[in-house]
This record gives structure tokens, C-alpha cells and sequence, in this order.
């Protein structure tokens, strides 16, 4: 569920196994869009958009399963467009009891595809099998042999997910396209997250999306997503660290509420 390791030197060969320790479960998690349907009574939705300088080890594979586009700068940056559950890096999972799973019928593939992460090439996987501190992994020799000379050998978890985020990729693209030409001030929005350090990318409500998407029920949506951002800004209403989330919980629920008069 966490964000990846910053590339290291790894073994050729890695073991690994879940202990249920729960820090993985922590944050920002990558869901799939029709994942964002069956969870938007469960967890608070955004869009998160990342780019990635051409040049960059993960530029062609963010392009495939993004977009690209030239910034206002001239350079050319693949853009990442990951339906995510926005919810603090200090916060845990809304479906995580015990430090297990609530939800193990409807489980998002990116958690059954830890640590492995559909969104990097198979070939750059092995700094994700090595536990941040606070983990507590198994990675000891007695654990399962997950992969070698940077292969997956249990792959089903991952395949899964890579599959899926290809064939959701057209419908992401076209909405990149319609946002950008809706929305040109985006652009060098985009162009200012590539000069930052720490990597972030720039969160939008997740109502840009399905606004512009007939084929989606945005009454039954708005509906089920609504009191999710309203218990998630109460949550986060007294802590001043968390104001960012707290005021894009508001903001996003009154962008819901003017999406469902709309309809109406």
C-alpha cells in the first residue's frame, strides 16, 4: 500500500513474507477505477497526477499506463493519473482490524499484489522487498523466495494489477486529455510538482472524473462517496498537520453536492 523504496542495491535473489504487522496499510492507496466504484462508500477517492521526466527509468511504462505531454518548459513528461484513497500517511486503512483485512472479498489488487507494484517495471521490484523502518517484513532466508535476478516468480498478484491498469489506461488517457484542455493552467501545475523534491504528485477531487463519465451513476456515486469526505474532515478537523486533507475532504464533498443538484 506504501510508496516505494527510492531505488538501492538489492541481492539477486530476495525472500519475503507478510507478518501482518500493518504498516504497509498506511495512507495513500492505488486504486483501480472500478475499484473506486465498489469503495466509494468506504474510503475518501482522489486523483493523484505524478510526473515523470522523459529520461527517467519508469517514463515508458508511466506513458503506457498514463499519458504524455510536452510542458510549457519544452520538455516532455509521462504523467501518471492514479485513482487513489487519500487518507493521511499517519492513518490506516478504514478496512484494516487487527491489523487485518476487513475487506478480503473485495480486496483492492494493490494490496494483493505486495509488495510487488504493477506501476514499476518487473525488472525494478527490489528495493520494494526491502522493509522500511517500523517494518517488520519477513525477509530472512526462511521466508518464501519471491524473486530472482529481478524477476517475480510468484506473479499472480502482480499480473493482476498490471492487467488491469492497461486496460483501464484509454479511459484515464481521454480524461488527462478533456481535463488539460478544459483546464490549460494545469499544465504548468504539473510542471512546478516536477521541480519538487519529495515527489508528490498533484491531488484532484475525484469528481473531475466523473463528471465527464456518462456511463457512471454520479447521483449513486455522490451519494455513497459524500458522508465518507464529511466523517474524513471531522476526523482530521483538529490537527493542524493534517489541514491539507481536511480541506480537500470539504472542498471535495461540496464539489459532490453541486455535481448531485446538477443531476438532479
Amino acid at each position: 500500500m506504501g510508496r516505494p523504496h527510492p531505488p538501492r542495491d538489492v541481492p539477486a535473489e530476495q525472500h519475503f513474507a507478510c507478518t501482518l504487522c500493518g504498516q504497509c496499510c498506511h495512507g495513500w492507496l492505488p486504486l483501480t477505477l472500478e475499484e473506486t466504484l465498489v469503495h466509494a462508500g468506504r474510503f475518501p477517492l482522489a486523483i493523484v497526477w505524478t510526473p515523470v521526466p522523459q529520461g527517467a527509468r519508469a517514463f515508458e511504462l508511466t506513458a503506457q499506463l498514463g499519458t504524455s505531454l510536452q510542458l510549457p518548459n519544452g520538455k516532455r513528461a509521462a504523467i501518471s493519473i492514479m485513482p487513489i484513497v487519500y487518507i493521511p500517511r499517519s492513518m490506516a486503512c478504514p478496512a484494516l482490524l487487527d491489523n487485518r483485512c476487513a475487506i478480503q472479498d473485495s480486496k483492492p489488487l494493490r494490496c494483493r499484489a505486495m509488495p510487488f507494484y504493477a506501476y514499476r517495471r518487473e525488472d525494478d521490484q527490489g528495493d520494494g522487498l526491502i522493509p522500511r523502518k517500523g517494518w517488520a517484513c519477513d525477509t530472512s532466508e526462511q521466508a518464501p523466495l519471491v524473486y530472482r535476478d529481478r524477476r517475480i516468480l510468484d506473479r499472480e498478484g502482480f499480473d493482476a494489477e498490471r492487467a488491469a491498469l492497461i486496460a483501464q489506461a484509454p479511459e484515464l488517457r481521454a480524461y488527462a486529455e478533456t481535463t488539460l484542455k478544459l483546464h490549460p493552467t494545469l499544465l504548468g501545475r504539473l510542471q512546478a510538482v516536477m521541480q519538487k523534491p519529495s515527489g508528490d504528485g498533484l491531488v484532484v477531487g475525484f469528481s473531475s472524473f466523473i463528471r465527464r463519465h456518462r456511463s457512471y451513476d454520479r447521483i449513486d456515486f455522490a451519494r455513497r462517496q459524500h458522508p465518507v469526505l464529511m466523517a474524513f474532515a471531522e476526523r482530521t478537523a483538529q490537527d493542524r498537520q493534517l489541514a491539507t486533507y481536511r480541506d480537500y475532504y470539504r472542498e471535495a464533498a461540496s464539489e459532490l453536492e453541486w455535481l448531485a443538484r446538477q443531476e438532479g
